[in-house]
């Protein structure tokens, strides 16, 4: 099967290549893949990969959707059947996985960085880590919910949920998963306020009724401040790191939230312990969510609760593009790669 491998560190160690199909053991389902999306991980596993275990060659890719090829001793699952894949491999016996709070399992493989992904013909997934999707949904929009919408989920329902009257904060809004967490987070009614830079995307926002700071131009912390009366955000998305740590923490409510999935400019930013202790602020850090989470995505987006942003589409010979594409400053929301 033709699959795109990372074969060494580096642009030109990405490459499509003949790989074997993968073996289905007794519990495991078959998957033709369809559509995938690209992530920020994709380029960190490329260009580095420190602190994930896992063997060269790869095949890349965390998410996706697909048809199921066979299922030996699955009646849920039937030859045809459209399936979004839950990026994790778990154990589904360990005390986090019992406890259903699978992104916690004590021997996860992650999709694409601990094991072989989805930028592949075929992916092979224990049976349990597939959810089956509507016969008439749409398999492209489908593809690139599994790893930033499902991130965004957790950050806005997970440990401080967000509802009707929450003011939310989202630093980097035209990410993919800051611009998920922007769309659930007006789907639960919450105000929100987005930071990004650029014409269009400031443009974008506003046109859909969002408050937007532009950070290149303006100081964040005294802009939440004045739009909500000195009071600030009850929680603001961060996915950023070093580079908006400061401002996002000085634009926390007393009381408030800080979540964080990402830290792409920096791991190390200033702690400001006495913000913290002084005005209770709270940090949580999330990764993904639980199989839980990831079927109440799905049927909130079925129920169209929101459409995701597709940017733009490549095909499989085409993820070094679409890697390189996901670097321009100018791209908004996912990046789609189309399989079959």
């Amino acid at each position: 099967m033709k699959a795109m491998v990372l074969h060494e560190r580096g642009r030109a160690g990405v490459a499509l290549r003949e790989m074997p199909a993968p073996d289905c053991p007794p519990g495991w389902a078959r998957v033709r893949m369809v559509a995938a999306s690209v992530n920020r991980v994709d380029l960190y596993m490329r260009d580095s990969g420190a602190g994930i275990t896992h063997d060269l060659p790869l095949i890349m890719g965390v998410d996706g959707v697909g048809e199921v090829i066979d299922a030996p001793g699955q009646p849920h699952l039937a030859p045809g059947d459209k399936v979004i894949l839950y990026p994790y491999e778990f154990c589904g016996h360990c005390r986090a996985c019992l406890a259903g709070d699978q992104p916690l399992c004590h021997s996860a493989r992650i999709l694409g960085e601990h094991r072989h992904g989805t930028f592949a013909e075929e992916v092979a997934l224990p049976a349990r880590a597939l959810v089956k999707l509507a016969p008439e949904a749409d398999m492209e929009r489908a593809a690139v919910l599994g790893v930033a919408y499902l991130t965004a989920w957790r950050m806005v329902f997970g440990k401080a949920p967000v509802g009707p009257g929450s003011v939310v904060m989202i630093q980097g809004a035209g990410g993919g998963v800051s611009y998920a967490a922007v769309q659930l987070a007006r789907m639960a009614g919450a105000r929100v306020i987005a930071t990004t830079s650029g014409a269009d995307k400031l443009a974008h926002f506003r046109a859909r009724g969002i408050e937007v700071i532009d950070y290149r131009s303006e100081d964040v912390p005294k802009t939440v401040l004045r739009l909500t009366g000195g009071e600030g955000a009850d929680l603001v998305v961060d996915n950023v790191g070093e580079a908006t740590w400061g401002a996002s923490l000085r634009s926390v409510a007393r009381g408030g939230h800080l979540v964080t999935c990402g830290a792409t400019t920096g791991a190390h930013p200033s702690a400001d312990i006495q913000r913290l202790f002084v005005r209770q602020i709270s940090i949580h850090g999330s990764t993904m969510g639980s199989m839980d989470e990831f079927r109440r995505l799905i049927r909130a987006w079925e129920a169209g609760g929101f459409t995701p942003l597709i940017d733009r589409a490549f095909s499989l010979a085409e993820v070094p593009e679409a890697f390189a594409h996901l670097e321009d400053p100018a791209r908004m929301g996912k990046i789609l790669i189309r399989i079959s």
